[in-house]
């Protein structure tokens, strides 16, 4: 007996060390990002005491295959059942491995933990590998090797002892067999306690960057996947009673009076939607950015109406698509435009524009496969698509396909072409890592996001000089400008992830066709990229009543409120607060409502969240 539980003993000592190291790697990975948010030391050293007991959970859940394999070599010791022992535990360590270092290499693009709906990019390994630079990759790729083999050799070397020395009594094996698993369950579970633990127990800091690093990845991994499933069957967000919740959501949207003010002069101007790559506000002087990232956007600002606070409903972009074209909001755990059967039950804005005489296009430079969006972008029925291996093979490219510039001088090409009025989408690449932009640097300021700055400042300069170039073209005059963002990105001021200033976006409407009294107006009604659809086509004198989830801005009666969705919760911002829940550890990360609506303010954000995914589930 007390050498299976040596051997048990060794290798849950093992894991809990291992899952040590793989911090130590993230916090030395990311030490400038540490100082940058002004954590104090003690709080990093007090991030293993806090994420202990997830830890634990971790390790006996990789326990529980050993130790059955321990029960059989108690009876028989063969050598082949230590090699298996090995050799489980040695894949363990790599894919282990694999999951911390993937987290170190999506969080400086995407502030999170690796969890499945990041997981489900591993379906197109090449975009992973074209938006990093190959430095970056063969560094992650190193720190992988190193730490696999040094996991493997720790664990052979000083953790395991081959057990094949003799055969134990029948008494030994059934004790150890009955003792020993309800360690391991209580151990999985954390403790006795009614509710199992869940990453809320790793939680202890005010930064949340601290927080992140306490929660073991191979437990928020794993509790990801299951919660993913469970969605399947049953809504993970069940706060109050269905129809109790609907009220609410239907009451949010009513307005006073159904009309609106009318931006246009004229009712069926051309449009051209450009859709930013990973535009922050924090690019925008006029919306809280720092002088000089985006000149060019600057000055098309005193040529229409700015939106002030309009925010991102997801953060990838295939949830700023279905979110624009649509009208539809980003989800916890999935997204919608990765289930066909679902997304074909939206209302499309496209199908709307043709059904009023648009000619229809979508330009974007990069591989539409990447994060699932060609299928989504197919059933809107564009009249054009064009994606990079439409483009003639001369045109210069960068690892993630067709520069700013190339693509907008297409649709520039094309746009004379065209038969009018049409309706044509440019989604933007080159602000999106790794940044190889066919220009030098300008900026030198940004410290950790120097290099996104600067994407920002070449594709302004691509805007500008399209712009400069489309008041030339006949069709000019009789064009309305729509810019926006598909979701936000972390800038130099290193907002946390789900506070509303890092979700904030641009949404620029100009041109030609607006209103001489409203051009250099700004907006200041909270908004979000759901409702586009029902604003634009309300100036386009169609209704957009098929379109549930969008309310018409430019309606004065229209209630402020946005949401946005974080990993498995919601965010809610109203014009008196703020809060972002995270459902499962049902806690709030914050919450800056008063006391007097606190408690209507928080019912009308899970609410919302509430319906919105029954209405996903019944699709």
């Amino acid at each position: 007996m007390k050498r299976l539980l040596t051997v048990l003993a060794g290798m849950f000592l093992f894991w809990l060390l291992f899952f040590i190291l793989a911090r130590i790697v993230f916090i030395v990975y990311y030490f400038r990002l540490f100082t940058i948010e002004g954590v104090p030391g003690l709080e990093i050293f007090s991030l293993f005491y806090h994420g202990l007991q997830l830890d634990v959970s971790t390790a006996c859940y990789l326990l529980v295959l050993p130790f059955f394999i321990l029960v059989a070599q108690s009876r028989f010791p063969y050598k082949w059942l230590d090699k298996v022992q090995r050799v489980y535990n040695g894949v363990m360590v790599v894919v282990y491995s694999l999951i911390c270092v993937g987290e170190i290499g999506i969080y400086a693009e995407w502030k999170s933990k690796l969890d499945y709906k990041a997981l489900t990019y591993l379906r197109h390994p090449q975009e992973i590998a074209t938006s990093t630079s190959l430095t970056n990759f063969l560094i992650l790729l190193l720190l992988t090797v190193i730490l696999s083999l040094l996991g493997i050799f720790l664990f052979n070397r000083l953790f395991y002892r081959d057990l094949c020395d003799k055969k134990r009594s029948w008494a030994t094996t059934v004790i150890f067999f009955l003792l020993f698993p309800g360690f391991l369950f209580l151990g999985i579970r954390g403790g006795l306690q009614p509710i199992p633990i869940n990453q809320a127990q790793s939680y202890f800091s005010r930064h949340n960057l601290v927080n992140q690093v306490a929660v073991n990845p191979g437990f928020n991994l794993l509790h990801s996947f299951l919660e993913s499933q469970s969605y399947l069957e049953k809504n993970p967000f069940l706060f109050y009673p269905l129809e109790e919740a609907r009220k609410t959501v239907n009451d949010l949207y009513q307005v006073r009076k159904d009309t609106t003010v009318s931006i246009l002069s004229t009712q069926k101007p051309n449009i051209v939607l450009f859709i930013l790559e990973s535009w922050s506000a924090d690019l925008v002087e006029s919306l809280g950015g720092e002088p000089g990232i985006t000149p060019e956007f600057r000055k098309l600002e005193k040529e229409g109406i700015l939106f002030t606070r309009f925010y991102a409903s997801g953060n990838r972009s295939q949830q700023g698509m279905a979110s624009v074209f649509g009208g539809f909001p980003s989800l916890p755990i999935t997204a919608i435009s990765n289930h066909y059967a679902k997304f074909v039950k939206l209302p499309s804005l496209v199908k709307d524009m043709k059904s009023m005489g648009y000619k229809t296009s979508y330009y974007f430079g990069g591989q539409l496969i990447y994060g699932g969006l060609r299928a989504y972008i197919l059933f809107n029925d564009f009249d054009r698509i064009m994606e990079e291996k439409d483009y003639p093979a001369s045109i210069p490219r960068g690892r993630l396909g067709i520069h700013d510039q190339y693509t907008m001088d297409r649709l520039l090409e094309d746009l004379d072409n065209e038969k009018q009025p049409f309706f044509s989408t440019l989604f933007t690449l080159s602000t999106h890592s790794p940044y190889d932009e066919p220009m030098k640097p300008v900026l030198t300021w940004g410290g950790n996001e120097n290099q996104y700055i600067n994407s920002g400042y070449y594709t302004d300069k691509c805007l500008g000089d399209f712009i400069r170039k489309a008041r030339q073209k006949p069709w000019y005059n009789n064009t309305l400008f729509i810019i926006l963002a598909d979701h936000s990105h972390n800038s130099y001021r290193n907002w946390w992830l789900n506070t509303p200033s890092y979700r904030k976006i641009p949404l620029l409407i100009f041109g030609n066709v607006v209103k001489e009294e409203f051009r250099g107006k700004q907006v200041s009604k909270i908004s979000s990229q759901t409702d586009i659809a029902a604003t634009l086509l309300t100036q386009l004198g169609r209704k957009g009543n098929n379109f549930s989830w969008s309310k018409n801005l430019f309606n004065p009666y229209t209630p402020d409120f946005a949401y946005y969705e974080i990993q498995i919760g919601c965010g809610w911002i109203r014009p008196d607060g703020n809060f972002a829940f995270q459902n499962e550890a049902q806690t709030f990360e914050h919450q800056t409502f008063p006391d007097p609506v606190k408690d209507q303010r928080i019912k009308e954000g899970k609410s919302y969240l509430e319906v919105l995914f029954q209405q996903f589930m019944d699709y």
